[in-house]
């Protein structure tokens, strides 16, 4: 059993939650040169933590031991969505230029709210952008430090998502009494053991979550092939969308908190520690990805074939996200929709393109895309086993 790299420091003055936050690709890189090591510790918001930058510690951590490893139950997410099953432990030629990350933003958006809980936009325009408002508003706290302060003329981040999140808990409370129909009809009715837990779902599944994530994970496609142009069959798709997922996954990663003694990587990590996997630096492994910063679908087929639950950008193991199968089924069925419809491009031709990545990566200057529909319509294909 081997002591972990790096030093947690003392309370508060060695904290490194804000140099993190700062710039997360860049303090993992640094540390994993510095340590020659891609497990290492530090001291994240006020608690020591092992940083976990490889597929076998991911693999170990919400997998093989993901029993031993606990999520924290004071993180943000439970504050903002109660005890859920993932928060508890257990026409004519047009041309169209956008920026295409709030563009496919508000399509996730549309998505979430008509299927989960029969609110359409051309329908009910007023109560769709009020929801639309308050889901933006309840993201925040997520961003926010949990400061719940108010003060006459002003109020904190997380006080304003605490209560959108109260008022969207009233919105569909209302739609589970009243609503016979669809989704939220069918979990109204069902008999669950707590009265409160429909709504927390459902709070859960039309939030910014899946319509951020859509949002990544297309602004990088569209970027991925106005820079190298796909070759239009089904196979490469699913390929190309695999190795955009593993480049630019939408979410830096997750947090456990160590419930016993235990070792990850052949590193001691104490009962208490927390650990968090980097899934930017996870999927550039290169024990595992060779070249990992290049963009080579290709590899899906070769060296790394059938090694798609090497990814974690959903998370991983019995604990990875329940919406991941249906935002891929999004991803793919907008990605099928823009290939067989449109051609694309960068406009301007040269963008800055570097990347943020919190709260959601994405390119840190809005890029902009000209989207010209085709006079014809491709043949429709699917992605099978992505």
């Amino acid at each position: 059993m081997t002591k972990l790299p790096g030093n947690a420091g003392v309370s508060l003055l060695g904290d490194k939650s804000l140099e993190f936050y700062r710039d997360p690709v860049s303090f993992c890189q640094q540390r994993i040169e510095k340590h020659r090591s891609r497990m290492f510790l530090c001291r994240l918001m006020n608690r020591p933590t092992a940083f976990i930058c490889s597929v076998q510690g991911m693999r170990e951590l919400l997998c093989e031991k993901s029993s031993l490893f606990l999520k924290d139950p004071t993180d943000l997410m439970t504050n903002m969505y109660g005890d859920t099953i993932v928060t508890t432990n257990g026409k004519h030629s047009h041309t169209y230029k956008m920026s295409v990350y709030t563009a496919f933003k508000s399509l996730g958006t549309e998505l979430v709210l008509g299927l989960f809980l029969n609110v359409r936009a051309e329908k009910q325009p007023e109560l769709f952008q009020e929801i639309s408002q308050l889901c933006t508003q309840h993201w925040h706290g997520l961003i926010s430090a949990p400061v719940n302060v108010k003060v006459p003329m002003w109020s904190s981040g997380f006080s304003i998502a605490l209560d959108a999140r109260n008022k969207l808990m009233d919105i569909i409370k209302d739609k589970l009494e009243n609503d016979k129909e669809g989704f939220v009809g069918s979990l109204g009715s069902l008999p669950l053991p707590d009265s409160s837990s429909a709504a927390q779902h459902l709070l859960l599944f039309i939030s910014a979550l899946i319509p951020k994530a859509l949002a990544s994970l297309l602004t990088s496609f569209t970027l991925a092939l106005a820079r190298r142009q796909a070759a239009e069959d089904p196979d490469y798709l699913c390929r190309v969308l695999l190795e955009v997922q593993r480049l630019w996954p939408p979410f830096i990663g997750g947090r456990r908190i160590a419930d016993q003694d235990s070792t990850l990587m052949g590193f001691h990590v104490p009962k208490d520690f927390g650990v968090i996997y980097i899934s930017h630096a996870v999927h550039r492994d290169p024990e595992v990805f060779q070249e990992p910063d290049a963009f080579l679908p290709e590899r899906w087929s070769g060296r790394n074939e059938g090694h798609e639950h090497f990814l974690c950008s959903f998370g991983n193991g019995p604990r990875s996200c329940i919406g991941a199968k249906l935002t891929n089924v999004f991803l793919k069925e907008a990605c099928v929709y823009l290939l067989n419809n449109f051609d694309w491009c960068l406009d301007p031709p040269v963008q800055n393109l570097e990347y943020k990545w919190l709260p959601v990566s994405r390119p840190a200057n809005p890029p902009t895309v000209t989207f010209t529909q085709r006079d014809h319509t491709l043949s429709v294909y699917f992605c099978e086993g992505f």
